[in-house]
């Protein structure tokens, strides 16, 4: 049984899809623990609900990015996590702790990679005149919001979107393709081969 570890920073909405399609499907997994860096995080409350052990590590307490990076993995590692998910973990991590978790970091970003990579994805796709949009599924490197994509979701912009409508309709896809996502890696149906990520079933890549 793999043990998955989920960062969260706010309301924890893939967090909670991909728990609920762990359990509702059955895979051989079990999230085990959210952390967050903030204790009012809403995945937080969401975890305690559902009897998942959570823990706060708060960046304000920490001096450096390394002190609260170190102190984060001594957290983490307490869990012993084969798997570990950002789900709207809204800290850059240094290329130390990420290394930690070399190939077993999986993060969900809101728009198509490598395109709007940072803050403000809707906003900046609907500036550039993009006709789709959408959201990735890809392992951590230390470059942030870089690494061999797993997987990606397309949604079309539609005439007369604003942030808010395309960042719905958005999440509703990253609320499909992250859990997907898990499922594969913990099925140990994912291969990485040069920097690119192959289903080793072939399964499709993207989702329209």
């Amino acid at each position: 049984m793999q043990r998955i570890v989920v960062l969260v920073s706010g309301r924890g909405s893939n967090l909670a899809t991909v728990h609920q399609r762990c359990v509702a499907e059955g895979w051989p997994a079990r999230v085990v623990a959210v952390v967050s860096n903030r204790a009012d995080a809403g995945g937080l409350a969401y975890a305690a609900e559902q009897g998942i052990a959570t823990a706060v590590v708060d960046h304000r307490v920490h001096a450096t990015r390394q002190a609260f990076d170190d102190a984060l993995a001594r957290v983490v590692d307490g869990f012993a996590p084969d798997l570990v998910l950002l789900a709207g973990f809204m800290r850059i991590l240094g290329a130390a702790f990420v290394r930690r978790y070399e190939g077993r970091l999986l993060n969900i970003h809101p728009s198509l990679l490598p395109a709007f990579p940072g803050l403000h994805t809707h906003r900046r796709a609907l500036a550039a005149g993009c006709k789709v949009a959408g959201a990735t599924v890809h392992f951590v490197v230390p470059e942030v919001d870089h690494g061999p994509i797993v997987l990606q979701g397309v949604v079309p912009v539609h005439p007369g979107d604003d942030e808010q409508a395309l960042a719905a309709r958005v999440l509703a896809t990253e609320h499909v393709i992250y859990p997907l996502a898990v499922r594969w890696f913990v099925a140990g149906q994912l291969r990485v081969e040069g920097g690119i990520v192959r289903h080793t079933g072939g399964a499709s890549q993207v989702l329209i």
